[in-house]
């Protein structure tokens, strides 16, 4: 639990009064209101109700003061143009992606990683969106609860809680259903309708689809195998069927090298890495400094010297395609690791 100080305590009770007051108190129009772009006002077409991974997501008028905790949802919000509206982010694995680091630079980070509840309250926000059920829950930053008890509406990235997922089944949770992107697409709708910027959440995703398709015309690489690698040299942590990495695989018509498993990221010893010997080995190269071998580079370091790795096919031939850790991620960015992936088969000569 986290204790409360006075003033927190009537900071708390300033939300319970709704995100309108600081509407007022506010005033202006900035470039990330609702009004540019077609929509009349901030206030127009509220209250509006989001359905949201069993919760009902009620927002009395656009957010002035959204906190982002993961980076997935920070990113859809800068692709949105939302940077002005938005008060703090957090927890991230990857710099900021290409064409958002000026938007990116104007925002407060609040913390690296997971922030304390106090210090994502000290940002007064009228709206907290993130990637993952376990950061707004026990253990994370604090449960949607406490948030809603404090008159701060919440928001978590579908992809997370879609049809399929059981985040209690230990680890990063495991999936039944394989991912589709259309979940990622709704999300960016979710959040465009929930800070009334519609028409700015249909461009984004049809710019997406778009790139999607350019990608992957032509492109089959049916006869080719992948290994997704996220982290971690002594017990990796490897893509199993039905996250992103499920999701890249579809869409240039490969194989995943661990499609039975249906965890999101179990953790697989190398000498079954070697019974599998992958074609193609994609590497999550993060920036983060959490766990070992995070880098690129020191995945390729750790291959190319481990006794049970070096021999592999993909190592010998150094059949290697780098992906940031949220493009790894089921994300705005999971449409970049399709163009990046299939550019690799492309450039190893694997795609048909």
């Amino acid at each position: 639990m986290f204790r409360i100080h006075p003033f927190r305590a009537r900071h708390g009770a300033a939300l319970l009064l709704g995100p309108a007051l600081l509407l007022t108190a506010c005033g202006g129009t900035g470039k990330g209101e609702a009004g540019s772009g077609g929509e009349k006002s901030a206030t127009a077409g509220y209250p509006r109700t989001i359905g949201n991974c069993g919760h009902e997501v009620t927002l009395k008028s656009a957010p002035r003061r959204a906190v982002s905790l993961n980076q997935g949802t920070t990113e859809i919000l800068l692709s949105l143009g939302l940077e002005d509206r938005l008060a703090g982010t957090a927890t991230w694995t990857d710099p900021v992606m290409k064409g958002l680091v000026k938007a990116n630079r104007s925002v407060p980070r609040l913390a690296d990683n997971n922030p304390s509840f106090e210090k994502v309250l000290d940002a007064e926000p009228d709206f907290v969106t993130s990637s993952f059920v376990s950061t707004l829950g026990k253990g994370g930053v604090a449960t949607r609860e406490q948030f809603e008890k404090l008159g701060v509406p919440t928001y978590v990235s579908p992809s997370d809680c879609a049809a399929g997922k059981d985040n209690d089944s230990g680890g990063d949770g495991s999936r039944s259903k394989p991912l589709a992107l259309d979940t990622v697409y709704g999300e960016i709708r979710d959040l465009s309708r929930a800070f009334g910027v519609a028409e700015r959440g249909d461009e984004l995703v049809a710019r997406l689809k778009a790139r999607v398709r350019k990608a992957t015309e032509g492109v089959d690489a049916s006869d080719t195998s992948l290994m997704y690698w996220f982290a971690n040299a002594q017990s990796p942590y490897l893509a199993g069927c039905c996250g992103a990495p499920g999701a890249i695989t579809r869409a240039v018509g490969a194989k995943n090298a661990f499609s039975d498993d249906k965890d999101e990221w179990p953790q697989i010893n190398w000498e079954t890495v070697a019974d599998r010997d992958p074609d193609v080995i994609v590497l999550g190269d993060l920036t983060r400094k959490s766990e070992t071998a995070e880098s690129a580079k020191a995945k390729i370091k750790f291959l190319e010297s481990n006794p049970s790795t070096r021999n592999l096919t993909a190592v010998k031939k150094k059949r290697y395609i780098l992906l940031s850790g949220q493009a790894m991620n089921p994300s705005i960015r999971t449409v970049e690791g399709i163009e990046q992936v299939a550019k690799g088969l492309r450039d190893f000569g694997l795609a048909k």
